[in-house]
C-alpha cells in the first residue's frame, strides 16, 4: 500500500469555526432520507434476489412547501416536494422491482417519522426520477456482450455483479477521517443532542428539530449562534416564546459549564424581531415546511460536524451503494483508522484514503496519515499496521451500515 505519514501542525490552537446542521435541517433530512432509501432497497434486494443490487440515491432533494402559522395553531398549506433522484436496478433476472412504489412509501413513512403530525398523503408532492442507464463505460459492440457494464442496473443474475467476485473501487475519490473531537466540536454535537433529546423534548414540546448551530473558538473564549425553531401549536404568545428561549439559554449555558467553559457568549435566534411579530414560528418544526430547501452532501460530514479548518472532502455519503461506493466506505474507514491511532498512541491525527477507480477497493491508490507534530514520536511502522489491519475490515462496513450502526450525517 502506498502509505504516506508526515508530522505537522494537525489543529489550530488558537481559532476554529465548527457548524452543525441540526436533524430536522433540510440538507440533513435529505441526508438522512437518501440513507433510509438505501438501506431499505439494499435489505430489501439482498432478502429477494440473494444480493444488495446496484443503486444510489445520493442526488435526493427535498423543496420546501408553505404553511399558516400564529401563536397556538399552524397548518401545511402547501406540500413538501420530494425530488425522488437517482439510479437503481429496475429487474433481476427478467423480475420486474416495482421501484416506484417502494421508494415512495419508504419515503412516506420517513417523513412520518420525523414529522408525525403531516398527512403523507395531502403534505408530500413526490417527483420520481429514477434512472437505470448505466454509468460511461458500456458499448453495444457484440464483445460488450461478454462484460457486465451493459447490466449494471438490470443484472442477468448475480454472474452479473462483479463486487460479488472482487471489489473495485467504483469512483476516483477521496475519503478522510481525524481524531479526536476538539472541545468545540464535542460541545457543538452535546448541544443538538440535549435539544433533540427525548428528555428535553419531553418537557419541551415546543421546540422543533432544525437546529442549526455556528460556533468559534479563539483560545478558551466560546462564541456560539443558534437557531432554535419553536411549534405554533405548543406557544400561545410571543411571552411564551421568549420564555422558550431562555430555557434553551439556560440548558446551554448549563452544559458549557459541566464541560467546564467558562467564557461563552451565546446568541440564539438572532434574526427575530419581537416587534414586527417575525420570529421563528413553524408548524412541523422545519424550515422544509416553508419555502426551504435541501439536497444530500450539503450538510453535515460523517462525524456529525462541518469543519472548514479540518481535512474535508465535498463527498455526500448518504445514498451511496454500501457495498462498493467509495464516497461512503473509504470516509468511514478512514474516519476508523484515525480514531484507532488516536486509541492506540493519544496523538492527535487526520487520515485521507484515495481510490482509483477500477483498482481493488481494499488496495487504495494513496493513503496519507498525518500527526501532530509532538515531541514523543511513533515507531512508523505501528501506524501502518494499523491502517493495514483498517483496510481489510472494509468489507465490514457495509453490515454496520445496514444496521444502523455508522453515523453518516
Amino acid at each position: 500500500m502506498n502509505i504516506f505519514i508526515e508530522w505537522r501542525k494537525i489543529h489550530p490552537d488558537s481559532f476554529e469555526i465548527v457548524e452543525r446542521k441540526g436533524l430536522g435541517h433540510p440538507d440533513t433530512l435529505a441526508d438522512a432520507l437518501a440513507e433510509h432509501l438505501s438501506v431499505k432497497y439494499s435489505k430489501y434486494t439482498r432478502e429477494k434476489f440473494g444480493a444488495i443490487l446496484h443503486h444510489n440515491f445520493d442526488k435526493i432533494g427535498l423543496l420546501g412547501g408553505a404553511t399558516r402559522v400564529s401563536f397556538g395553531s399552524g397548518e401545511m398549506v402547501k406540500p413538501i416536494r420530494v425530488l425522488i433522484n437517482g439510479r437503481a436496478s429496475t429487474s433481476f433476472a427478467g423480475a420486474a422491482i416495482p421501484i416506484q412504489g417502494l421508494l415512495i412509501g419508504w419515503t412516506r413513512d420517513f417523513m412520518l417519522s420525523r414529522f408525525p403530525s403531516i398527512d403523507s398523503n395531502k403534505d408530500l408532492e413526490f417527483h420520481f426520477n429514477i434512472s437505470n442507464q448505466s454509468s460511461p463505460g458500456k458499448t453495444h459492440e457484440e464483445n460488450s456482450q461478454k462484460g457486465t457494464r451493459r447490466y449494471w442496473f438490470e443484472p442477468r443474475g448475480l454472474d452479473d455483479l462483479q463486487e460479488l467476485k472482487k471489489l473495485l473501487s467504483n469512483d476516483t475519490s477521496l475519503g478522510v477521517g481525524h481524531a479526536p473531537y476538539s472541545q468545540l466540536e464535542k460541545l457543538v454535537l452535546e448541544i443538538e443532542n440535549l435539544l433533540s433529546g427525548n428528555e428535553f423534548k419531553k418537557s419541551n414540546p415546543w421546540i422543533g428539530s432544525d437546529i442549526k448551530i455556528m460556533a468559534t473558538r479563539k483560545d478558551q473564549s466560546f462564541d456560539i449562534t443558534l437557531c432554535i425553531p419553536q411549534i405554533a401549536k405548543y406557544v400561545q404568545s410571543l411571552e411564551f416564546y421568549r420564555e422558550n428561549l431562555k430555557v434553551a439559554h439556560d440548558a446551554i449555558i448549563k452544559l458549557a459549564s459541566n464541560q467546564e467553559i467558562k467564557n461563552l457568549d451565546l446568541h440564539i435566534n438572532t434574526r427575530d424581531n419581537f416587534d414586527a411579530s417575525e420570529i421563528y414560528l413553524t408548524a412541523i418544526g422545519s424550515s422544509i415546511e416553508s419555502g426551504d430547501e435541501g439536497f444530500v452532501g450539503r450538510g453535515n460530514r460523517i462525524n456529525g460536524l462541518i469543519t472548514p479548518m479540518r481535512l474535508m472532502s465535498m463527498e455526500g455519503a448518504c445514498g451511496k451503494n454500501p457495498v462498493y461506493h467509495i464516497g461512503k466506505l473509504y470516509y468511514l474507514a478512514a474516519q476508523e483508522i484515525s480514531q484507532k491511532i488516536y486509541q492506540s498512541f493519544r496523538v492527535i491525527n487526520s487520515v485521507a484514503l484515495v481510490s482509483q477507480s477500477g483498482r481493488g477497493l481494499l488496495n487504495p491508490w494513496i493513503i496519507s496519515v498525518s500527526l501532530d507534530d509532538v515531541e514523543k514520536l511513533i515507531d512508523e511502522n505501528s501506524i501502518k499496521l494499523i491502517v493495514q489491519e483498517e483496510i481489510k475490515n472494509i468489507p465490514g462496513i457495509t453490515e454496520r451500515i445496514l444496521e444502523g450502526k455508522c453515523r453518516l450525517y
